[in-house]
């Protein structure tokens, strides 16, 4: 029998009907418990994502530009590009105020001729003359939260702090 303490899981429940998927995060949960094994989860659904992960690492153009404990990164995003992808999920719960979205303008650039400097500055609304000639260097802004950004520690960046009246189950 095999028992396996990293499973990766890439997009596994992405093409399921939501019924389904919950039944097979529920499961994944259950495994995880009583098995402690570890998930490489891989997923764009990000109510997926804070459903199941206890850290989360955020991805532009291959490279990873900010990692943190789920429920710290969901309220307060350290990275631009986090900040834009949490205004796009959708509201939970109908009551809470609606968040603005943050639209993103220009191109994606191309992974295999990324821009000079910051990848992100060239879509970033908070980018200066130093994304666009430095790549950030990966670093900690905290205990146990890493992320590639030469302003992070000034940025007052929106995350989904008050998302839902229903305390966490991770």
């Amino acid at each position: 029998m095999s028992n396996p303490r990293l499973i990766v899981c890439d997009e596994a429940v992405s093409a399921l009907d939501v019924s389904i998927q919950a039944q097979i995060l529920n499961l994944l949960k259950d495994l995880q418990s009583k098995l402690g094994m570890a998930y490489l989860f891989i997923a764009h659904d990000l109510a997926v994502v804070e459903h199941l992960s206890h850290r989360v690492a955020v991805m532009y153009l291959g490279r990873i530009v900010e990692l943190a404990d789920t429920d710290a990164l969901f309220d307060t995003p350290r990275h631009p590009y986090t900040e834009a992808l949490l205004s796009a999920a959708p509201v939970p719960n109908p009551g809470l105020k609606k968040r603005q979205r943050i639209v993103l303008h220009g191109e994606v650039a191309s992974p295999s001729d990324p821009p000079r400097g910051c990848h992100f500055h060239p879509r970033c609304r908070y980018a200066t003359a130093l994304c666009a000639q430095e790549t950030p260097q990966w670093r900690q802004v905290a205990p146990e939260r890493h992320v590639a950004c030469h302003h992070a520690d000034t940025l007052n960046l929106a995350g989904l702090a008050n998302r839902d009246a229903t305390p966490s189950s991770r």
